[in-house]
């Protein structure tokens, strides 16, 4: 059984890097792999990417990110990119990382994605040059996404990305602020797979709900921490693709 390890939107401020690592260090205990949904940083500077780099680094056991709005704020999401990947964090952005585990290969395509709303309810790229730039770089990040799925030769495949791509999980959010949560997009990214996603992970929606599913039928959780309460949830993937994730803490 293949085990995986899941937080997002910790918003690690400078300096709290090793009052935070103990919160994390057993994972190598207890899960496979470990996914980090965005916005790891309060406000993209690096003083706070270092504090990053602090907890997540040296883990024993492989750390995949993507990078959430929060850590784009200061435009240094190239440099923090850089940071964690000196730090032995592997940071997606449109793209995929395999990973062995239990006789079987994991592989997972991660992309921070992007806003836009769901279905009957979304922007579109219409009218005002700036409405066009919007919903089209939300279509963009999920093309993106869809084509680092089509990469992808394992027996399971898991999407990570910061911005959710089903309205479920947003269950509690005002609704006003839908569109600027997540994208349908990727959700049907997410749905093209031509071999099932067993899970979709992703963050940002401090007060939605965990649980959702792809008109597909994949597994969503909203693993922001304010929403599974807990410093990391741990999921069991399913024997066989198809079938229900089961959250283990």
């Amino acid at each position: 059984m293949v085990t995986i390890a899941a937080v997002g939107d910790l918003h690690i401020e400078a300096g709290a890097g090793p009052r935070l690592r103990t919160l994390f260090e057993r994972a190598a205990d207890e899960a496979d792999v470990f996914l980090l949904a965005g916005d790891l940083t309060e406000g993209g500077e690096l003083a706070q990417a270092d504090a990053v780099c602090e907890v997540f680094g040296g883990l024993d056991l492989p750390v995949i990110a993507v990078l959430g709005n929060h850590d784009h704020h200061d435009g240094r999401q190239a440099t923090i990119t850089e940071m964690l990947s000196r730090a032995g964090v592997t940071v997606l952005d449109g793209s995929t990382v395999t990973v062995p585990s239990d006789g079987t290969t994991v592989g997972i395509a991660g992309a921070k994605g992007f806003a836009g709303g769901f279905t009957g309810r979304s922007a579109k790229s219409f009218g005002e040059d700036e409405m066009k730039s919007f919903a089209r770089h939300g279509e963009q990040c999920a093309q993106t996404l869809c084509a680092a799925l089509a990469e992808l030769d394992t027996q399971w495949r898991i999407v990570l990305t910061h911005y959710a791509p089903v309205p479920d999980t947003l269950d509690g959010e005002p609704l006003e602020l839908f569109p600027f949560l997540g994208s349908h997009h990727l959700g049907a990214a997410i749905d093209s797979s031509a071999v099932p996603v067993a899970l979709a992970v992703h963050g940002h929606a401090h007060y939605g709900r965990e649980r959702g599913l792809t008109p597909g039928g994949t597994p969503v959780r909203n693993v922001a921490t304010p929403v599974i309460a807990v410093p990391y949830a741990l999921y069991r993937l399913p024997a066989k693709p198809g079938m229900d994730v089961v959250r283990l803490r």
